[in-house]
């Protein structure tokens, strides 16, 4: 966990109910000061609950939350100058840009020529200096969106909340959005809280990511851990790990699964002892013929379904069932089809390994 001096926002003992039942259930949980925490999980997971509980708009029904040690809700008005938010929604007012992106500092009582020099700043940053005289309702998705990032960074906020900001955008907006919002984070760096559900995002914006399931944190990691090695057989599903398998080891570093040996560097198990080994499709490589590197295993082609840049291929090894993602262009090389036999590999690091239950 996040040691005291270095956690900025810091939760603790957090509930928040709806109709009686429990919504959201934290114990602890730390925020890093000037980094960018994802917050990731399936639909219903307690993510903008949490997102609305910081932006002191949920109340909880138990339980602190804290900004540089410091009770939220001791002042709000206080700590809310003290942030700034966007949405997937960029909940614009109706009037000019500029005037949009000045709002805050209106707001905060900030002189005329402050607020437009500061709003002109961010408008340059966010490359819609153009679009300072158009109307909020002129505009498209992706301008929209860099407007309210804009309008969000204007008051220099120490603390940064964003709700699916990207999500919104059409793919090409929304990679060079997500660019030019990487390069000003790094340089501002507020304390930035983003819930998020795209694990591309998540990996390019995240210095750590928090895993909420059912209202619960599952894992605390830096997002490419969570993504190569969660924590247990429910985090490993949500984040794609199509490959889990229950197995047992059979000796230092190596396990027994559907018939299969495999070898893994990941932490041991005790021996015989039951263990969810787990790869990600895009980890598992094939080829025509083994060579003498470890966890190499034939297997029959049992389906082929294209994916964009990548052939994902269903196959069978035994009781082993396993799927891999492969480049197009390596495929089409392969040659495989239904029926046809490969060999699978898998690097031992690229293996990991959980604890199962008996």
């Amino acid at each position: 966990m996040t040691s005291r001096s270095d956690a900025h926002l810091q939760v603790r003992d957090l509930t928040i109910q709806r109709g009686g039942v429990n919504v959201l259930e934290i114990d602890a949980l730390d925020m890093p000061r000037g980094l960018v925490t994802v917050v990731i999980g399936p639909n219903g997971s307690g993510k903008s609950t949490l997102l609305g509980a910081l932006q002191l708009v949920l109340h909880p029904t138990s339980g602190t939350l804290t900004l540089d040690g410091q009770p939220m809700d001791a002042d709000p008005v206080k700590t809310r100058r003290r942030m700034s938010a966007a949405f997937q929604e960029p909940l614009l007012l109706s009037m000019s840009v500029q005037a949009n992106v000045e709002l805050p500092l209106r707001l905060r009582g900030v002189d005329r020529r402050t607020r437009r020099e500061s709003a002109e700043h961010w408008l340059a940053r966010f490359g819609i200096t153009d679009l300072a005289r158009r109307h909020a309702r002129q505009l498209s998705g992706g301008e929209a969106q860099r407007v309210s990032l804009a309008r969000a960074f204007a008051s220099q906020p120490e603390v940064l909340l964003l709700d699916e900001p990207f999500a919104g955008v059409d793919a090409p907006t929304r990679e060079g959005l997500i660019e030019d919002f990487a390069e000003i984070v790094s340089q501002a760096r507020p304390t930035t809280v983003l819930v998020t559900h795209d694990r591309d995002e998540a990996l390019r914006l995240g210095d750590h990511a928090v895993l909420l399931i059912g209202g619960r944190v599952r894992q605390t990691a830096a997002p490419v851990d969570i993504f190569e090695r969660p924590a247990d057989r429910a985090v490993a599903e949500f984040v794609g790990m199509e490959n889990v398998w229950a197995g047992r080891r059979s000796e230092s570093g190596v396990y027994q699964a559907g018939g299969v040996r495999l070898a893994s560097t990941a932490k041991s198990v005790a021996l015989g002892a039951p263990a969810f080994l787990c790869v990600r499709p895009e980890r598992i490589t094939l080829a025509h013929a083994a060579d003498s590197a470890a966890n190499q295993f034939r297997a029959v082609v049992r389906a082929v379904r294209p994916r964009g840049p990548v052939v994902r291929a269903e196959l069978t090894s035994g009781r082993l069932d396993l799927t891999a993602d492969v480049p197009v262009t390596v495929w089409d090389e392969l040659g495989l089809t239904v029926g046809d036999e490969a060999v699978a590999r898998i690097a031992p690091a690229d293996l990991h390994v959980m604890d199962a239950p008996d």
